[in-house]
């Protein structure tokens, strides 16, 4: 059973940043792609980011330039940096495989971008 540990969301103003957190419990965990996942109130659960084995990154279109996706394989650790955050960005910010998740779902950690 892989366990999935979001952390480092909040509420910010927006324009600010935020630096999001994800340690999965899985000894495979560097041969492996991972994603950055977000669900916003009444709406599906989206992927934002992915990166894979060698370190090559995706975003979806509204947030490149603003988000990095990076991971620390020491640490079994994928991480998001969020900048020039908006209200858009406003969601549960999960982590999982990717681009198609396929382990259970962590509790997540909430990002509130507001004034």
């Amino acid at each position: 059973q892989v366990q999935l540990v979001e952390s480092g969301g909040g509420l910010v103003q927006p324009g600010g940043s935020l630096r999001l957190s994800c340690v999965a419990s899985r000894s495979t965990f560097s041969i492996m792609t991972w994603g950055w996942y977000r669900q916003a109130p009444g709406k599906e659960r989206d992927l934002v980011a992915t990166i894979n084995r060698s370190g090559s990154t995706t975003y979806i279109d509204s947030v490149k330039g603003r988000f990095t996706i990076s991971r620390d394989n020491a640490k079994n650790t994928v991480y998001l940096q969020m900048n020039s955050l908006n209200p858009e960005d406003t969601a549960i910010y999960f982590c999982n495989v990717g681009p198609r998740p396929s382990y259970s779902w962590g509790q997540g950690t909430q990002v509130t971008v507001s004034s």
